[in-house]
């Protein structure tokens, strides 16, 4: 990736533990190491973290615009998670894809699969843009 179009982590994806792994026009990848924070009460993945990852790494996907001077962002109109599977791994690898849209509104779809390749979850959002 880019280093100009690096963005450092905001607050809650900091708190979380996301890093930013590529960005370009249309698609997004972010990755996260799993702590013990991450887990529900039954030890395994909360489904927040799976909707957090999907939801930022749609959003990311439509938001490029080419120039590391000039922010685009988006809000989430809606969002839908569909909960496949429990990781395998230890790291979560998010990849998210613009499908569409128009002048104000994207869509875009999602997935996380952990490092042994095991799909965790799949989403699907829309999107709206934030005047700049």
């Amino acid at each position: 990736m880019d280093e100009r179009f690096f963005e450092p982590p905001y607050a809650f994806s900091a708190h979380m533990g996301m890093e930013m792994v590529d960005w370009r026009e249309g698609y997004a990848r972010f990755e996260l190491a799993l702590r013990p924070e991450h887990m529900n009460r039954h030890d395994n993945l909360h489904g927040g973290v799976h909707a957090t990852l999907l939801d930022t790494v749609m959003g990311y996907s439509g938001c490029w615009t080419g120039d590391p001077e000039v922010r685009q962002m988006a809000l989430t109109l809606s969002l839908n998670v569909q909960y496949l599977s429990r990781p395998r791994g230890h790291r979560l690898i998010a990849e998210g894809t613009k499908t569409g849209g128009g002048k104000s509104t994207f869509f875009a779809e999602a997935q996380i699969s952990d490092e042994t390749g095991e799909v965790v979850a799949k989403g699907t959002g829309v999107f709206r843009y934030r005047r700049r």
